[in-house]
């Protein structure tokens, strides 16, 4: 059961403590990706999301290490099931079997994009100026975020084809039928 949380009564380390939780449900969901694909070569689709991991886990420390040294060990009032699902993870059925790196990439950037438009439409009913400041560099580092992934566009080819590589999967399918 999500329990609403009250947006327009966070105050600084609600607001530092519910971003540090969309972080972590972001780095949680790739990893899962990452582990369901399983990593067939380097650079493919589950290496690509471990990536992504890494990425969320240092940005939500970078947060964590703000708000502990602003609020100390002071308990955190905002948890997990205060808010909503997916706000920057990308949506538990995005992982397919056989994506390319590509594919996987256009799924972080959607996840970038909503997390943009989360941060983005939850300043429309912040009051307090340190939680707007907040919000606003949170949500224009989700659009650093999107810049970095579009200039990592070019490293993978431009198709959203299946990643079926012949060579492995072949000899993948030979070990099966043999055993």
């Amino acid at each position: 059961m999500t329990i609403q949380l009250d947006f327009s009564t966070l105050n600084l380390q609600d607001a530092l403590d519910l971003a540090v939780l969309v972080e972590k449900e972001a780095e949680d969901r790739y990893l899962v990706f990452a582990d369901q694909l399983g990593q067939r070569y380097p650079g493919d689709a589950a290496n690509f999301f471990t990536m992504m991991a890494r990425n969320e886990q240092r940005h939500g420390t970078e947060i964590a290490e703000r708000r502990r040294l602003l609020f100390g060990d002071t308990p955190s009032r905002v948890k997990a099931n205060m808010i909503e699902n997916d706000i920057e993870a990308p949506e538990t059925g995005k992982a397919i079997r056989y994506m390319s790196p590509r594919q996987a990439l256009e799924v972080a950037m959607e996840s970038e994009i909503k997390a943009y438009q989360f941060y983005d439409s939850i300043l429309q009913v912040i009051q307090d100026v340190e939680v707007r400041q907040l919000i606003q560099s949170l949500r224009d580092e989700e659009a650093e975020h999107q810049t970095l992934l579009n200039e990592q566009k070019a490293k993978y080819h431009d198709t959203l084809e299946p990643d079926f590589d012949p060579e492995i999967d072949e000899l993948h399918f030979h070990r099966i039928r043999e055993s």
